[in-house]
């Protein structure tokens, strides 16, 4: 059996050509193939009959294509086998398609269309929440984000974990990610403080007393349990445990500071809501991480 490909999806920018660069050393740690693929947006007029003997662009005389392969030749330490793909189509749409032949699909964030001033943009955001596969986010440089990374030196994978409803497929990704890069493993469980809620009693509305401490030993407690299996499975890595108060989004982001990868999963659907959702902590962090940030689909349901 082939093994599937890290693709990477370039446009000629800036954004894209960095994110060609984190494609590849991904293909390089799996022992994959990398894909670059561009996309030339067509007119969204475009009559279906007009474009069905319209041929594919040649990826041998495409001026993306050949910066692609510029770039890719800059390095000198024997990388990943290389495929080039040239395909006509509107890139939000097509690029979430090319996840169901990948293991792995790599985009900028931001690329040659729409707004300069959008902190995502639509493509990006249209592959993290349809495509089938895991989706990396590379952010552009310099983005700052308020908050402290764990003392520790070395790389570091981060992954959100909520501990009442949690998904085996991201926490797999992220064990799977740290082992690649022989990083550590911060895990954020965050848990709502303080929290609101009233007890009614004759005459009046008292607030609880919670105990803090105790609301995040448990969350570290149920945190653990979770994590044992993919600890097992991964002995080498040294996973931590973060319980933390707060939202998560705010949190991952604030971890996000000098990390490899951020990483989060994506909205399962729901009977009443079929559609594919980005989920509102994912999209948070991608908005925002100074990180590259991993998002994963959830796992298909059992039968």
């Amino acid at each position: 059996m082939s093994t599937l490909p890290v693709v990477a999806a370039t446009d000629g920018s800036d954004d894209s050509l960095r994110a060609l660069d984190w494609a590849r050393d991904a293909a390089r740690r799996r022992d994959a193939p990398l894909r670059v693929v561009h996309v030339r947006q067509y007119a969204a007029w475009a009559q279906p009959e007009v474009l069905a003997v319209v041929p594919p662009p040649d990826p041998d005389d495409d001026p993306v294509l050949d910066a692609a392969r510029a770039r890719l030749r800059e390095h000198q330490d024997g990388g990943p086998a290389v495929e080039y793909v040239g395909a006509d189509g509107v890139p939000a749409a097509a690029l979430p398609e090319l996840g169901a032949e990948a293991q792995l699909l790599v985009l900028g964030s931001r690329g040659r269309g729409g707004f300069t001033s959008l902190l995502l943009g639509s493509s990006s955001l249209a592959a993290a929440r349809d495509a089938e596969c895991p989706v990396v986010v590379v952010p552009r440089p310099g983005c700052e984000v308020h908050g402290t990374a764990p003392a520790g030196p070395g790389p570091r994978v981060v992954v959100g974990l909520h501990v009442d409803s949690p998904d085996e497929a991201t926490l797999a990704f992220a064990f799977t990610e740290a082992a690649l890069r022989d990083a550590r493993l911060q895990v954020v469980a965050a848990y709502p403080w303080p929290v609101q809620t009233w007890m009614t009693a004759p005459g009046q509305a008292v607030a609880p007393v919670i105990d803090e401490v105790a609301v995040a030993s448990e969350t570290r407690v149920l945190a653990d349990g979770l994590l044992a299996p993919h600890r097992g499975r991964h002995p080498g890595v040294r996973a931590e445990t973060h319980a933390v108060p707060g939202d998560a989004a705010g949190n991952l982001v604030a971890a996000s500071a000098d990390a490899d990868l951020v990483v989060v999963g994506r909205h399962r659907r729901r009977l009443l809501a079929p559609a594919r959702m980005m989920g509102s902590v994912a999209h948070a962090v991608l908005l925002h991480a100074a990180a590259p940030v991993a998002v994963v689909p959830p796992a298909p349901p059992e039968e």
